[in-house]
């Protein structure tokens, strides 16, 4: 059974879970990885998600204030073994959920081209390509996307 969590940056299976995350894209980043590793603390995080599997975390998201009317969702990962069964979907739904709840109109988000597998995850989410914001304009291997609430 999935069970959803709403927590912060301080939770540990959030903590282990993006480890894993990192460990991932430093080997699909490569030389970039350091580049936007800068931009991916979990220091003071407030909203954050883990998924839980029978007790076991799976997968995690978390979002981030990016504005006055727009978050920007981070740290979105899910394990190998438990990929293509909706758990990311879920984990989605639930920060986007609990931004509206917090009056926020928008979500926007950066991935990798590289990523090919979040790219389609993002775009089957109904999220659209927007130009290269912030911290990632001019930068070729970033994919922004924007979601209206």
């Amino acid at each position: 059974m999935l069970e959803l969590v709403k927590t912060d940056s301080n939770n540990p299976d959030f903590i282990n879970l993006v480890k894993q995350l990192d460990s991932y894209l430093k080997v699909t980043d490569g030389d970039e990885h350091d580049f936007y590793n800068q931009f991916n603390s979990i220091d003071n995080l407030k909203h954050t998600v883990v998924a839980y599997l029978d007790t076991t975390p799976v997968g995690c998201g978390a979002f981030k204030p990016f504005g006055e009317d727009t978050i920007e969702i981070k740290r979105m990962f899910t394990t190998e073994a438990t990929r293509g069964q909706g758990i990311a979907s879920a984990i989605l739904k639930t920060l986007e959920d609990w931004a509206k709840t917090l009056n926020y109109k928008y979500c926007v988000l950066e991935t990798g081209i590289r990523q090919i597998e979040a790219v389609q995850f993002y775009k089957k989410s109904n999220y659209q390509i927007i130009d290269n914001y912030g911290q990632y304009k001019g930068v070729e291997n970033s994919l922004c996307f924007k979601k209206e609430l």
